[in-house]
């Protein structure tokens, strides 16, 4: 794709982990110096993560500026700049329970626990992370509430997460995928365990596209990053989806292009053809 042939994009919505970030979970100078000319350029620049808000203000610090934040794939719109929850998109306490009956059915085994967000990131009236007793973590730093399986359920939460230590996600997705039906979406950003159930029909697309509608920006004005198949909604929706070069096959299905890795500047190396 030539630059000559392609408007500059109003918007950019961008993945995080695995694609903003190095493995060491740093911005590259360069990578920062190309999102910083995005904004200097008047263009939005749209933070579309499997993070909830509360593991947002990081990536705020990285970057040197708060732009708005569509978090856990969709369900939450974020204010980093002012550090308010826009919007929430839940699964019900019922819903939750249909989830929990078919995920100890079809999953023996697996840890439950969901997110839940308060009026801010860090919201102390709203335990925001809670698990069901013994849940094995599939990252460092865990920040839960363990509590009975009865609790955990009992209210509505942005997303579901299902955790079986050992197993792949993609396995655990297609096994949940034959019986979940109308009751959420199921997604995965990492393979090592963790499969997330959003309510249904909400994706990082979604979510990207209330960023952009108050801006009157439609999807074709939209350029997106992403690297799993947590990204594919919002790779398909956007004018351009470009996945990493270190993306699951599924993201390098949806985009449009491959960019170099997230070690490699990949998201600069775009953006670099329009805000130098």
């Amino acid at each position: 794709m030539e630059e000559e042939h392609c408007s500059r994009p109003a918007l950019i919505a961008t993945d995080v982990d695995g694609t903003l970030l190095r493995d060491d979970e740093l911005i590259s100078a360069r990578t920062r110096a190309a999102a910083r000319a995005v904004v200097d350029g008047g263009a939005q620049f749209v933070l579309a993560t499997g993070r909830p808000p509360r593991w947002v203000r990081p990536i705020v610090d990285q970057l040197g500026f708060a732009p708005m934040a569509v978090c856990a794939n969709g369900s939450v719109v974020y204010n980093s700049a002012t550090d308010q929850i826009v919007s929430v998109r839940t699964l019900s306490a019922d819903v939750l329970g249909e989830l929990a009956e078919i995920t100890t059915r079809v999953i023996p085994g697996a840890g439950l626990a969901v997110e839940r967000v308060g009026r801010s990131a860090h919201d102390a009236a709203t335990p925001q992370f809670v698990s069901s007793p013994g849940y094995e973590h599939a990252w460092l730093n865990p920040d839960n509430t363990e509590v009975s399986v009865e609790d955990l359920l009992s209210a509505p939460a942005i997303k579901l997460l299902i955790r079986r230590a050992g197993a792949r996600s993609a396995d655990m997705a297609a096994e949940l995928a034959k019986h979940v039906g109308i009751q959420g979406d199921i997604t995965y950003s990492t393979n090592n365990g963790l499969v997330e159930i959003m309510p249904l029909g909400v994706s990082k697309a979604t979510g990207v596209a209330e960023v952009a509608r108050p801006h009157g920006i439609g999807a074709s004005e939209v350029i997106a990053f992403g690297d799993m198949p947590n990204d594919v909604p919002m790779l398909g929706w956007a004018g351009i989806g470009v996945a990493m070069g270190n993306a699951h096959p599924d993201a390098i299905a949806a985009a449009d292009e491959v960019t170099l890795t997230n070690a490699e500047d990949g998201v600069a190396r775009v953006l670099e053809r329009w805000w130098r």
